[in-house]
């Protein structure tokens, strides 16, 4: 996963949306959105998985964890013996302590550079964490933006998609138009001026070919593989969230939509109190036809619980 754009609980009615393209090599085998299994005592994992090391990118579980990936673009410290980073998110899914005790062991595992967004929504939590030194970041209510560097670096593609997602939710009154504006956000092939490109020491013609929301190099070796859309939406009392992928040829074609609806979930947070796995459907290739019933006027629960610390303040971000 290269570029991520993060709505959550900032939307009354659509209160966790995640937009995101996944780049890589064309060449290295990867499998479609679907249900598997990591190893038999894991619980399964809905998301995409690189068959080359047998992590993937973004993951949820039913029972109300989910973790996406990027990488940091620093090859100066590139080390090619180190291990996958696609393992990170399996293992936080699969993982029985807080993010602040897994951080501790990931941090320190010999990884490239990457940064991981950690949610455990039984909890109410969510976090941010990148490998360069610094402690994993609590989440709040906001629109957050991601790509190969630290969160929120406002690099071209970085704000025009999180502006896209926005302008989404927005104008959006079904799942439907959210879910076609946003395929057409993550479908961007504008390149940025020159001078706004970050240097991250690949050289300027690489950046150009990098700058995109959607890649595709000249050689047509390396782009953007799939796009992936995370969209809870309130109905009633409980949330229903549909996950659709995109999978892009290196010819320009694009697949069927892969998609899947899991019914209560994200799950309620709850302090100790058991909690009931999502109802998953199938993973099954069509067309976007959920046209969902207007929201009903009543009190909002957020997906976030409030931090102790910052209950007497705002904690809405920018």
């Amino acid at each position: 996963m290269c570029l991520v754009a993060l709505a959550i609980d900032l939307d009354r009615r659509f209160p966790l949306v995640i937009a995101a393209n996944r780049d890589e090599f064309f060449d290295r085998a990867a499998a479609r959105l679907a249900w598997w299994n990591p190893a038999p005592d894991l619980p399964a994992i809905l998301g995409g998985r690189d068959l080359e090391a047998g992590g993937t990118w973004l993951g949820l579980t039913a029972a109300g964890r989910l973790g996406l990936l990027t990488n940091v673009r620093d090859p100066k410290r590139h080390d090619a013996d180190a291990p996958s980073r696609g393992r990170i998110v399996p293992e936080w899914l699969a993982a029985r302590e807080p993010v602040d005790r897994f951080w501790m062991r990931t941090a320190l595992a010999g990884y490239n550079g990457f940064n991981l967004i950690a949610a455990d929504f039984r909890l109410g939590e969510c976090y941010w964490a990148s490998n360069d030194g610094s402690h994993p970041q609590r989440l709040e209510r906001g629109l957050y933006g991601l790509s190969n560097a630290g969160l929120d670096t406002p690099w071209p593609k970085v704000e025009t998609i999180k502006a896209q997602l926005g302008e989404a939710l927005a104008e959006a009154d079904t799942v439907d138009k959210l879910a076609r504006e946003l395929f057409d956000a993550l479908a961007d092939r504008e390149l940025p001026p020159d001078d706004e490109l970050p240097d991250t020491g690949v050289g300027l013609e690489r950046e150009r070919q990098l700058a995109p929301v959607f890649i595709r190099t000249p050689d047509g070796r390396y782009g953007t593989r799939c796009s992936t859309l995370v969209i809870t939406e309130r109905a009633g009392r409980h949330n229903v969230t549909h996950v659709l992928e995109r999978t892009h040829s290196p010819h320009g074609g694009v697949a069927l939509l892969r998609r899947t609806t899991l019914n209560h979930w994200p799950p309620r947070y709850a302090a100790g109190e058991p909690v009931q796995p999502a109802q998953a459907g199938a993973v099954s290739e069509s067309e976007i036809d959920t046209a969902a019933a207007p929201p009903r006027r009543t009190r909002v629960r957020s997906l976030l619980r409030p931090d102790a610390r910052r209950r007497r303040g705002s904690t809405t971000h920018p």
